[in-house]
């Protein structure tokens, strides 16, 4: 298995992986975003944040990325994870894997706190995070309506790093070192 930055070329890939769960209430999509849509958001998340995709024998298993948990200046010390694995790559500790890379790279990055917004009910996400440290810090009641019905939002967060009195700004991931970056990614 390979871990590694997502391209453009991996846009068809990551779009069947994510159409299953378009009929899921895991996301909050009601329809698949066409290809071009699609990446422009891998574009535009790739610019600061890391989006990662797993492959095995050139087959795509999943990916992961993160993106700022909000829009406003003080927000740029959190990010929120997302995680999609192809159904048959589920149930084998890949996410749990891949989390663990995303948050190294996050932390690298100089990112502080990272959450996890999780659709209930979702045991194996809520069973993720809880294995990983997250903690529940909140629920967002009735915060999406699909399929007939409300979904309540639960919010996990984990700190990854010190609460410095004076923080240097997080750096974009292409700042990293790129030898500190591929180690990361070779530890998986």
């Amino acid at each position: 298995m390979k871990l590694r930055f997502a391209s453009e070329a991996d846009v068809p890939a990551l779009l069947s992986i994510y159409e299953q769960y378009i009929p899921t209430t895991i996301t909050f999509e009601y329809t698949l975003p066409s290809r071009e849509e699609f990446a422009r958001r891998v574009s535009s998340i790739s610019q600061f944040y890391p989006y990662l995709v797993l492959e095995d024998d050139g087959v795509l298993l999943g990916y992961a990325y993160a993106h700022r948990i909000a829009e406003r200046a003080a927000y740029g010390w959190g990010a929120e994870l997302s995680i999609y694995l192809r159904p048959d790559a589920a149930g084998a500790g890949l996410g749990t894997r891949l989390y663990r890379v995303l948050m190294e790279l996050l932390r690298l990055q100089g990112v502080r706190t990272v959450y996890g917004l999780v659709a209930s009910p979702n045991p194996a996400s809520e069973g993720l995070h809880s294995a990983l440290g997250f903690r529940l810090m909140g629920v967002q009641e009735r915060a999406g309506y699909k399929n007939g019905r409300w979904i309540d939002l639960l919010w996990f967060e984990k700190a990854i790093a010190s609460y410095d009195p004076s923080p240097a700004p997080p750096v974009s991931i292409s700042r990293l070192p790129q030898n500190q970056v591929q180690a990361v990614l070779n530890d998986f």
